[in-house]
């Protein structure tokens, strides 16, 4: 008899999952490529892809990290730079979403009215694409700002004041923004990348909980929110208010285990935190499915079912991890327990620049394992043991 059982079924029924691992490695039979089919095919090496999400947002991937961008009549609104050595093809990606946007948008004859009346629609006269406004660093990943400079030079941000009388001056690059500890993290040198200088730089920091630009852009609010100490100390998710759709950076990978940098301040707890904190902001349309769309830092554009998915994997992951840290056992002995291993076809990856031995590390240092236990307390004189 053969069981048959589709993508849908492994995925709500992980445990089945470890079974079938088990039985094939006891028979010395390979799982099947099918356990780990993407549900979506990744672009090829070099290439970017223009994915619509909604609206006037677009998912651009292959850069590095998914860039989401917004084009419209207020300019381009840019969530992450990508990798610097495609930050031209990425450049060239963008124009041409301008350019698709300024076509389907252009004026339309109107077909009435006095004979009179100006030609310059009939011409097909159409004002130039709008410059890249906004760019936002989802952390200080090399994959989220690595086009940073570039980028800056292509966009152009006007500002207040005028006091020369000149217009000439009154306009600079487009704005970076990002939480505060990006800045401090990407000004530095040592942390796995060069430090940052010049126009590559955030012009623009904040440190509160979250920050909402201060006018519509593209007809709709947007609205960055800190996730303290997940991926790392400086996360931001991007929430487009008007379009419903959240830029999620490196809190999630619908393909992979999150990156936990515990060098800059992430943390599993923060992760689960700031997941859960997505979860509060969608709405979806029924049962978890559709409704509010979230953009990962890699990996296919999922849901709210999704990100619970993806939330309860690290959940189970951490009280397995947290369980084993309280009976004392060593970073090799919860690296032989295999955690994930129910998991690990979905998520899991024994090479590459992200492994699962790397986040299994990741989750039991920044669960505390390998710390020394407290020495007792000293009790006063004279009182009872």
């Amino acid at each position: 008899m053969v069981l048959r059982l589709s993508r849908a079924g492994l995925k709500t029924c992980p445990y089945l999952l470890l079974v079938l691992a088990t039985a094939a490695a006891a028979q010395d039979v390979k799982p099947s490529r099918f356990a780990r089919a993407p549900m979506i095919q990744a672009p090829p090496e070099g290439e970017i892809e223009i994915l619509p999400i909604r609206g006037n947002l677009y998912a651009l991937m292959g850069a590095g990290n998914n860039v989401v961008v917004s084009v419209g009549g207020d300019g381009v609104f840019i969530v992450d730079t990508g990798r610097t050595a495609m930050t031209d093809k990425l450049l060239d990606a963008i124009r041409r979403v301008q350019r698709e946007w300024t076509l389907r948008n252009e004026p339309r004859a109107l077909g009435f009215g006095a004979e009179t009346r100006s030609t310059a629609v009939d011409r097909h006269v159409t004002a130039p694409p709008k410059p890249i406004r906004f760019i936002v660093n989802t952390s200080g990943d090399p994959d989220a700002v690595g086009g940073n400079e570039k980028l800056n030079r292509a966009g152009r941000t006007f500002t207040g004041g005028n006091v020369a009388n000149d217009i000439r001056d009154s306009g600079e690059g487009a704005a970076i923004l990002a939480h505060e500890n990006v800045m401090t993290r990407v000004t530095k040198d040592g942390e796995g990348q060069p430090a940052l200088t010049g126009d590559a730089l955030p012009t623009l920091t904040y440190y509160t909980p979250s920050y909402k630009l201060s006018h519509f852009f593209n007809g709709e609010g947007v609205q960055l929110i800190h996730a303290k100490s997940a991926h790392t100390d400086g996360d931001s998710i991007v929430y487009f208010r008007g379009s419903d759709v959240i830029a999620l950076g490196g809190l999630m990978s619908s393909d992979t285990y999150p990156r936990v940098d515990t060098a800059r301040g992430g943390s599993i707890n923060g992760i689960i935190d700031g997941l859960n904190l997505v979860l509060d902001l969608a709405i979806p349309e029924f049962r978890l499915e559709g409704g509010t769309m979230m953009v990962p830092g890699a990996g296919r554009i999922v849901d709210s079912g999704d990100v619970a998915y993806y939330r309860d994997m690290l959940t189970i992951i951490r009280d397995r991890v947290q369980d084993l840290i309280k009976k004392e056992m060593t970073l090799d002995e919860v690296l032989a327990a295999k955690v994930t291993a129910d998991y690990d076809p979905e998520y899991g990856a024994t090479s590459g620049t992200w492994t699962t031995p790397m986040f299994i590390e990741a989750v039991y240092t920044s669960l505390g394992g390998g710390k020394p236990a407290a020495p007792p307390a000293r009790r006063g004189p004279g009182r009872r043991p």
